[in-house]
């Protein structure tokens, strides 16, 4: 009877096929998880860049939909994304009543908040359109030349 020198072998082939496969999936789940945290520090440590479009501001969220930039009442996007200074995606209503130096894109047709960048301390000291230091509004006497004011 060769029924249960054969099945002895067949078990302890699928044995060892079993352990083997759980060795290799092991071992690639540490590399993975090592590579993954050099990459996040990695990505911490070099400056982000933002798209040209992005403008600077100070950003309050009253509630899921509604925000206050630079004071003035936005709508938030459906799908609005907000990073940390990691960038890491932030959930709105952690932040909610916290005003926030931010980079921030709306979306060209309906105006709506689209994505915001939360700034370090770093970037927030770089100049950039929007930012609180600039403004649009012009007076009489910056249109005189130095001579007549």
């Amino acid at each position: 009877m060769n029924r249960c020198n054969t099945r002895t072998f067949a078990s302890t082939r699928t044995r060892g096929a079993w352990l083997a496969t759980l060795a290799c999936l092991a071992l690639l789940g540490g590399a993975a998880s090592t590579a993954a945290t050099a990459q996040t520090v990695a990505a911490t440590g070099l400056a982000r860049t933002f798209p040209a479009n992005a403008l600077r501001g100070t950003l309050n969220f009253q509630d899921r939909t509604t925000a206050l930039l630079n004071g003035n009442a936005i709508q938030v996007a459906p799908g609005m994304r907000l990073f940390s200074p990691q960038n890491a995606l932030v959930m709105t209503h952690t932040v909610q009543g916290k005003p926030l130096k931010v980079n921030y894109v709306t979306e060209a047709s309906t105006g709506m908040l689209l994505t915001a960048w939360i700034l370090t301390p770093a970037e927030a000291a770089l100049p950039r359109k929007g930012s609180d230091t600039e403004t649009n509004v012009r007076f009489e006497w910056d249109t005189k030349p130095a001579a007549l004011r």
